[in-house]
């Protein structure tokens, strides 16, 4: 009989991965790899370059990160580069690389703004194989001539289509065009739009595609709805259902980070352990909110999408959009930091009346209608009511001018389908 540790081994050395890596997948409790790490494990050993597509939370870092420390070789200088959009998704790269390498001489070097340079630039002067790091960090240490990509094997942008989003877009192709060695590109994102397409034929020779339920942007296992609510309720009703639903750990996604800090210290002061998490706060504070939601002894998260593609924890079992975003996608990235690796959670949108519109393009995006949820035991306030403006006076027209235009009559506005579906919207909304 085998024990649960010789079936990861073997689930695993099917790939054809190398036994200093079973062990510390061992270690690290892996049991099965995921769909896209069955997939693009494989093809990486082979060394081709490679376009990949997989739902957040859905394990892409080992996808990429075992056949790269498989195949890195022994010597000198950086031989891996890794991009990433944010900081905090820079640090859990790192670290899980650091734990899948752990029988293994390959050292992990970080480098990301909001931290002292002259720490990064020590760590990096030091020959670390693999730098993890944000593109403008990354350019500032190319630029002073501390990061030397010379001898470079592997470039990987991580979550690329948020780089891409936040504006990294010049020094991507910067960076990707200064890499003059023989290497291997991987591209992994949750989503793969148009601009990716582009960059991967400029930067990269006849990729393999390797995509997982792409037309199913979110897992199954979470459970996703909504609540039409007034802005002036949405504080109140995040208390209420924080106190009701009872996560284990939350995350409460605003779109600024002054509405962080708000709705942050109005969870406080309802006496729930929140905390908010930004860009503007200092990394090393930064870092110890985020070392106590993961240590579990901070249960809620106040976040902006700065966040959402850093945080890797487990346990999340709730994601609640105060704010639900400008940008489709960013939905899809912000419920994905629960339910992670088959487990459970749940979604909620905060939706008002005005925001019809942005909720039905993201069930567009995600190919399935959101469910609208009651709550109960909280009382919302009426809505407001808006005096109804005049109706414009029909126009006259004259049969001169009718005869002149070749009408009897001015013609009718035609409704378009779309116009139709945003007024049920509204009344949904409103109900």
């Amino acid at each position: 009989m085998t024990t649960s540790t010789e079936q990861n081994v073997q689930s695993f050395q099917a790939l054809g991965l190398s036994e200093p890596l079973l062990q510390a997948l061992a270690h690290m409790g892996w049991e099965q790899p995921s769909e896209i790490q069955a997939k693009m494990i494989p093809v990486a050993l082979t060394g081709r370059d490679i376009l990949g597509q997989a739902r957040t939370g859905t394990g892409k870092t080992g996808a990429f990160g075992l056949p790269i420390l498989q195949r890195l070789s022994e010597g000198e200088g950086v031989r891996c580069l890794i991009l990433t959009p944010t900081r905090e998704l820079a640090v859990q790269v790192a670290e899980e690389l650091r734990a899948m390498a752990k029988h293994l001489k390959h050292r992990v070097a970080l480098a990301y703004g909001g931290t002292r340079l002259h720490t990064q630039m020590q760590a990096i002067r030091k020959g670390p194989a693999i730098v993890v790091g944000t593109p403008g960090r990354v350019m500032d240490l190319m630029g002073r001539g501390v990061l030397k990509i010379d001898a470079l094997q592997f470039a990987v942008l991580d979550e690329v289509d948020r780089m891409l989003d936040i504006g990294f877009r010049d020094d991507i192709r910067k960076i990707l065009g200064a890499i003059k060695s023989e290497h291997q590109t991987i591209f992994v994102s949750a989503t793969i739009e148009g601009e990716i397409n582009r960059l991967a034929r400029t930067y990269m020779h006849e990729p393999a595609e390797v995509f997982c339920a792409p037309d199913k942007l979110t897992v199954e296992e979470v459970e996703q709805c909504y609540v039409s609510v007034q802005p002036r309720d949405k504080a109140r009703l995040l208390i209420h259902l924080l106190k009701s639903e009872k996560p284990e750990l939350a995350i409460v996604f605003t779109a600024t980070k002054r509405g962080a800090d708000k709705v942050a210290q109005r969870l406080k002061d309802a006496g729930v352990n929140a905390r908010e998490i930004h860009g503007d706060l200092y990394q090393q504070k930064r870092e110890r909110i985020m070392k106590s939601f993961r240590e579990g002894s901070l249960h809620v998260l106040v976040a902006t999408d700065v966040a959402s593609r850093g945080i890797d924890v487990d346990n999340i079992s709730h994601i609640i959009n105060y704010d639900i975003p400008d940008e489709a996608s960013a939905y899809v990235h912000r419920i994905g930091r629960t339910a992670r690796m088959g487990e459970k959670g749940k979604a909620i949108a905060f939706v008002t009346p005005e925001q019809g519109d942005q909720l039905t393009t993201i069930e567009m995006l995600i190919n399935q209608q959101i469910p609208r949820m009651e709550v109960e035991g909280f009382e919302f306030s009426p809505p407001e009511t808006t005096p109804e403006p005049p109706k414009p006076a029909k126009p006259v027209v004259s049969r001169l001018t009718a005869s002149v235009h070749g009408d009897s009559e001015a013609a009718p506005v035609r409704k378009t389908l779309g116009s139709k579906f945003r007024t049920t919207r509204r009344k949904r909304l409103r109900r």
